[in-house]
């Protein structure tokens, strides 16, 4: 008989509504190897297909029931070079669990039954970076000559490097910022992803050889061409899609309503629920809405609802969505969290227009009843407002969170550089080159606002192409 799934322990939700500490506390020995034991070893494993990365999951899980620890990381590092990370933020509830056998779901997302594997998988990056445990650098003698500029540092930059200096190629990255990490540091609220966590795998990447520039804008502060001249003989792209995406309505130009792409960069890259420790103000209202319903709307409604909370605000975060909890995009774990921690979905809305008082500062929104139609070639149903279901909700701050457009700096300043209508870098699907000649690219900046893990697979693949060929 199957044994019932294994709980992750968490801090309750009174607890973590005062902070930013990290709200799952993940697997202790016993409870990974309590889960493992669930796996049946299938002899055709779909949870392996299901990842983007293509782990072995089989194997991995296999090893821990062996409490070989160490050798179940090194089993996820020969395909994934941060389990630490992808073990707390993939989505794998519509990636590697979704295939898992005990998954007895029929929607888009798996059912509890099956494997934890994001669990285990963090229980084994967590033991090697407790342990130190160093992947081996495949060079053969003197280090090569060649080396490869990768610009941006979010996953796929962050990957793209990894996989070339594992296999002895000079690597190094270009960051905008002056802290490295992308999406992963400015999006992803510390509660979710601990900073130390990020930084121990950003060392592990300098300790293997790979260099990073901060404070280096590629398109701005320096080109193409230029790193071209300085000797580097391929280039990887992982550029990233920075660019909030709006409603398009009336008053979205009054103050306090932010995109989430600022709110979260100020939080989480600068601290900004640190204030005045860190100088980085940040406004928080008494009746806050997000609009959205993806993975950022969960991230920026639950920053709002803490940053409420220390600030002596009564809590009062609602996520607008247009359509119904069955749709949305965003992690059934998150949805959860954000649930427990008492903030409010309302369901099948559409927002109208923004109003503000006389000082041009908001202090309402519009809104529209939706109801749902048939589902379109995309598979989704489309939501669509009911005339005369108008009403009006109060809003101090707005956090729009509908999503990313691509981030354009290099692409605006390269005419060679094809990108499709959406401002999206075209690549060759089988090698991930762009328009021009050893020039890779991977990530959001190619196929549009994705997980992390999606991002790893096509730098990964943008890798294994620039190594054919060096």
């Amino acid at each position: 008989m199957i044994k019932e799934p294994i709980k992750v322990k968490e801090l309750s939700a009174q607890e973590r509504v005062n902070g930013f500490a990290e709200v799952v506390s993940g697997y202790s020995e016993q409870e990974a190897l309590a889960e493992s034991s669930r796996c049946l070893q299938c002899k055709n494993p779909a949870c392996i297909s299901g990842c983007p990365v293509n782990i072995n999951i089989k194997k991995f899980i296999f090893q821990v029931t062996k409490q070989d620890y160490a050798g179940a990381y090194f089993t996820i590092r020969k395909t994934n070079n941060f389990p630490s990370i992808c073990g707390r933020v993939c989505p794998a509830e519509y990636q590697c669990r979704k295939g898992c056998v005990l998954n007895k779901s029929k929607l888009a997302y798996c059912s509890p039954e099956a494997i934890n594997i994001h669990f285990l998988e963090r229980f084994v990056g967590d033991y090697g970076m407790r342990n130190n445990l160093e992947v081996e650098i495949e060079r053969a003698g003197e280090p090569p000559e060649s080396k490869v500029a990768v610009v941006g540092s979010g996953p796929a930059g962050l990957c793209c490097a990894g996989e070339l200096v594992r296999k002895g190629i000079k690597a190094v990255v270009f960051e905008g910022l002056q802290s490295c990490g992308g999406v992963l540091r400015y999006g992803i609220p510390g509660f979710r992803l601990p900073r130390q966590v990020l930084d121990y795998e950003i060392s592990c990447l300098i300790r293997s050889g790979v260099e990073f520039r901060t404070n280096t804008i590629v398109g701005k502060t320096i080109f193409l061409d230029d790193l071209f001249q300085q000797g580097f003989v391929k280039i990887f792209l992982g550029l990233g899609a920075g660019v909030p995406s709006f409603l398009g309505i009336k008053g979205e130009n009054f103050c306090n309503v932010y995109s989430a792409n600022e709110f979260l960069t100020r939080v989480n890259l600068m601290s900004a629920y640190k204030f005045p420790e860190y100088h980085t103000p940040v406004n928080i209202g008494k009746h806050v809405l997000v609009i959205g319903g993806g993975n950022t709307a969960m991230d920026a409604a639950r920053c709002a609802l803490r940053l409420q909370k220390t600030s002596g605000v009564k809590p009062d975060v609602k996520i607008i969505y247009r359509r119904t909890l069955a749709e949305m995009p965003a992690r059934r774990l998150e949805i959860e969290h954000a649930q427990q921690e008492g903030i409010e979905f309302k369901f099948l809305t559409q927002p109208k227009e923004f109003r503000s008082d006389s000082g041009g500062f908001v202090q309402e929104l519009a809104c529209l009843d939706c109801e749902l139609k048939e589902a379109d070639e995309s598979g989704r149903r489309k939501a669509v407002a009911k005339d005369g279901s108008d009403f009006n909700m109060p809003c101090d701050l707005a956090i729009i969170a509908v999503g990313l457009q691509a981030n354009q700096v290099l692409t605006n300043v390269v005419p060679d550089l094809k990108t499709d209508k959406y401002k999206d870098i075209v690549i060759n699907s089988q090698t991930m080159e762009t328009s021009i000649k050893n020039v890779f690219a991977g990530g959001d900046i190619v196929g549009g606002e994705g997980t992390v893990i999606e991002a790893m697979g096509m730098a990964k693949k943008a890798a294994l192409s620039i190594l054919q060929n060096s």
